[in-house]
């Protein structure tokens, strides 16, 4: 074979590959350049979420090299037929993925609660049964330290299929505290001087306006209940529950309402001998 034919063939060679090559350059510099445009989008959307750091560089990241790997694909796709490449990388995908099926969806599930942001860090919340205050969020599980002072790490799937309440964004709450009155009481008496009693405690909404709701007879009272708002940003929940308790007691020792005990009567038999 001489210069000439080798010549030949490697031109006819370079004009084949030639186009491909160059559609195969382009379709890499444009999943290059999308891929930077779309780290930078999504980091700057995330920042104006004020999602966890390494949750933001972990999105922006996962995005940006799904983009790069797509147009790797494509570009490749030029050259020979990488299907059964493909086919072989989503048995290897789903079989990793299957094994690791509860961290994907912690995982998931992690990403889905930094970007909705059903509660932040250093809010209250109720999940699962524990209430607390929230101390951590990543990627795969929920940190709360609960009013008690344990510990608890759920996992995020967990959380998300759960009720959240979030006490924190809650700021108007009612209390309900419960009271008992002896018979022969003036209800309507008791009634007026409630609402006086509970009209001192701070952070107390006018509207809606507290309640006296008689409930039913006990064994030994007539029991009702106080319902009133408060605005928590000024006095917790407990403390306005501790306030109501205590300005109703001081009303009604000062009125001489009656707060009965329970009592039981003792019949005692003697046996003949």
């Amino acid at each position: 074979m001489n210069l000439e034919t080798i010549l030949l063939e490697w031109k006819t060679l370079l004009n084949l590959l030639l186009p491909k090559l160059s559609v195969a350059l382009l379709i890499f510099l444009v999943s290059l350049y999308l891929s930077k445009v779309v780290n930078g989008l999504l980091l700057r959307a995330l920042e104006r979420r004020k999602v966890n750091a390494g949750a933001e560089r972990l999105i922006a990241e996962s995005a940006r090299w799904s983009i790069l790997v797509y147009g790797t694909i494509l570009a490749l796709q030029q050259f020979t037929d990488v299907t059964a490449f493909l086919a072989g990388l989503g048995i290897l995908g789903f079989t990793v993925g299957f094994a690791l099926q509860d961290v994907m969806k912690n995982f998931a599930a992690g990403v889905l609660l930094l970007l909705q942001k059903p509660f932040r860090v250093g809010e209250n919340i109720s999940v699962s049964g524990f209430d607390g205050t929230v101390t951590a969020i990543d990627l795969r599980s929920t940190e709360i330290k609960t009013f008690d002072g344990r510990i608890v790490i759920l996992p995020n799937a967990d959380v998300l299929n759960q009720a959240i309440i979030n006490f924190t964004r809650s700021v108007h709450r009612r209390v309900e505290l419960p009271v008992s009155v002896a018979y022969g009481s003036d209800l309507e008496q008791v009634r007026a001087i409630t609402l006086e009693a509970i009209a001192q405690i701070p952070g107390l909404l006018s509207e809606p306006a507290p309640q006296v709701v008689f409930r039913h007879f006990g064994d030994s009272a007539v029991n009702f209940t106080v319902f009133y708002w408060v605005d928590t940003t000024r006095i917790g929940l407990l403390a306005a529950q501790d306030a109501g308790l205590k300005f109703i007691t001081q009303a009604f020792q000062q009125q001489g309402i009656e707060i009965p005990s329970p009592t039981r009567t003792l019949l005692i038999t003697r046996e003949k001998q």
